[in-house]
């Protein structure tokens, strides 16, 4: 079935592993499995390779993509890395609820032949340096887990040891931090875009290196766009007794989590979003409410910052 309908326009769905990568292509009906290795992303390339391609969608899976996209852009494919909580939603609209690779791969292939969706550009030194902010993250969580571990432990022997890893764990952030400084400072446009976004009160290194890794495309995107790429734009959630409740959903988890820290931080010290965090109190919104918004209203700010390539000029809230 390899060479059918090689001549119309085809929908590849491609759904990721750390051992496989299952392929399904649209219009022909193929199936296929290739290894998620270097051998298979060249049998994968091969595979497609000669035939007219509208897209090929694949599920972001915690990385494990990163080589075949890589592989697939080298060879002049057209790539779409798909939100794998868009996907579920799309599947449910379809009504197919079975969880396999293989019905997975033919959803993400509709996926890409329905709804629109962004091509693929890997900048090497933004890889890197999502590499290291996600290495960050992650220490930190341990950080956090450890703290709380030893605040349940009595023993001498284990609070030393639990002592040793903190102080070990803090260390390990403290020098990928400077790492990731180091990286910024290096490149002229990360570094101009780091000094913009941090213009703002509320926005640290952290928060501003996680928006610089994660969401490259901020500074591009409508208000629309910035609040749900986040994952904090407000969506109708009708069901049962929850009649005109709103909720918050999807978006990029990594950079959601540390833009709420961020806006904790500028409801107390930024002055425009204190007096708007203020007002939302005021009126009767619950603190998480309040402090979406911060968050919704603080991504637009520094869309904008970076859109017209200007800093903090207190921009109304």
């Amino acid at each position: 079935m390899q060479g059918r309908d090689t001549r119309m326009a085809q929908h590849v769905g491609i759904d990721t592993s750390k051992a496989w990568l299952d392929v399904a292509v649209l219009e022909s009906g193929e199936r296929f499995q290739v290894s998620n290795d270097k051998a298979g992303w060249a049998k994968l390339v091969a595979r497609l390779k000669g035939r007219k391609i509208a897209a090929v969608g694949i599920e972001a899976s915690g990385g494990y993509e990163r080589g075949p996209i890589r592989a697939m852009l080298k060879a002049g494919l057209p790539v779409r890395r798909i939100n794998p909580f868009r996907l579920r939603r799309f599947a449910d609209a379809l009504g197919v609820k079975a969880k396999n690779d293989k019905l997975d791969a033919a959803v993400i292939a509709r996926f890409v032949a329905t709804l629109p969706t962004r091509p693929v550009h890997i900048d090497p030194l933004v890889e890197q340096l999502a590499e290291l902010v996600a290495a960050r993250h992650q220490l930190s969580d341990d950080l956090t887990r450890a703290h709380n571990q030893a605040e349940q432990v009595r023993d001498p022997l284990v609070r030393r040891l639990d002592r040793r890893r903190t102080t070990q764990l803090k260390a390990h952030i403290a020098l990928i931090e400077k790492h990731i400084a180091k990286l910024v400072a290096a490149d002229p446009s990360l570094a101009h875009k780091d000094r913009l976004l941090r213009s703002v009160k509320g926005v640290g290194a952290v928060f501003s290196h996680t928006l610089l890794a994660f969401m490259p495309e901020l500074g591009q995107l409508t208000r629309a766009q910035a609040g749900s790429l986040l994952g904090a734009a407000p969506f109708d959630h009708d069901s049962g007794r929850l009649k005109g409740q709103r909720c918050i959903w999807g978006g990029r988890q990594n950079v959601r989590d540390t833009a709420f820290m961020a806006a904790l931080s500028a409801s107390l010290h930024n002055p425009a979003l204190r007096a708007f965090h203020q007002r939302l109190r005021a009126a009767g919104k619950p603190p998480k409410v309040a402090l979406v918004a911060v968050m919704r209203k603080l991504i637009t700010i520094l869309n904008a910052i970076l859109r017209d390539n200007a800093e903090w000029q207190n921009y109304p809230a």
